[in-house]
């Protein structure tokens, strides 16, 4: 077991007791020498956990303090870090800055430690922002717009130059690794419709609403397009 990893369990363990826990209990329990243990201690104590210990008796959490009750294994880490670096590259500023909140307080509850190891940046796990002003344009408005259910006024160009102006009903957003599409109903064509955002020349938010129903949903439109 990692370091990063046994720093995760030991925090998890405390978190789960009301009473003090020994060195020696705590190295049985991780399969490491009580000197690992000593030194995972100060680790912790050195990042700002507060830990309270007694010599002979053991150690606990302070009684009022609270960790947050997700605590995260450094898979689980190391997923959700990706999809945070994921989202602030391929996605629009909203979100982005959304996911830049969430980062900001897994920093907030990470011993140092652990920041340093899983939170900052690693060499191995880089996402570039290709194209990100083009892929993900208009996606905080249209997102917006999915969520109060208004209707958009879109400017189109088509994959062959056409361009159209429509009104649609916006539904759902899909990514395809690299670009991202609109699901919405067409007034014009009265029936479901792909539109990539980076090919949306512009686009206005209108103060009318529209109004899903069994037959116009995204629900729907996945299940008759899915073989």
């Amino acid at each position: 077991m990692r370091k990063a990893e046994r720093l995760f369990q030991i925090l998890n363990i405390l978190r789960g007791r009301r009473s003090v826990i020994t060195a020696e209990q705590l190295a049985q329990r991780l399969e490491v020498s009580e000197r690992t243990i000593y030194r995972d201690m100060q680790a912790l104590v050195l990042s700002g956990m507060p830990i309270e210990s007694e010599a002979g008796i053991g150690y606990r959490l302070a009684p009022k303090f609270a960790i947050p009750p997700l605590m995260f294994d450094e898979h689980e880490l190391e997923a959700l870090l990706l999809g945070v670096r994921m989202v602030q590259s391929w996605s629009g500023e909203k979100m982005g800055s959304a996911a830049d909140s969430a980062l900001h307080k897994i920093h907030s509850v990470l011993p140092d430690e652990l920041h340093r190891q899983y939170v900052q940046q690693p060499e191995w796990l880089i996402v570039p922002a290709l194209h990100r002003e083009y892929s993900a344009r208009n996606s905080d408005e249209i997102q917006a717009g999915i969520k109060n259910k208004s209707k958009l006024l879109m400017h189109y160009r088509r994959e062959d130059g056409q361009e159209s102006q429509r009104i649609v009903w916006p539904l759902g957003l899909v990514f395809w690794g690299s670009t991202w599409t609109l699901i919405a109903w067409c007034e014009i064509r009265d029936d479901y419709r792909m539109f990539r955002l980076d090919r949306v020349a512009e686009l206005t938010t209108l103060s009318e609403t529209f109004t899903t129903s069994d037959t116009c949903n995204l629900q729907h439109y996945w299940q008759n397009a899915t073989p």
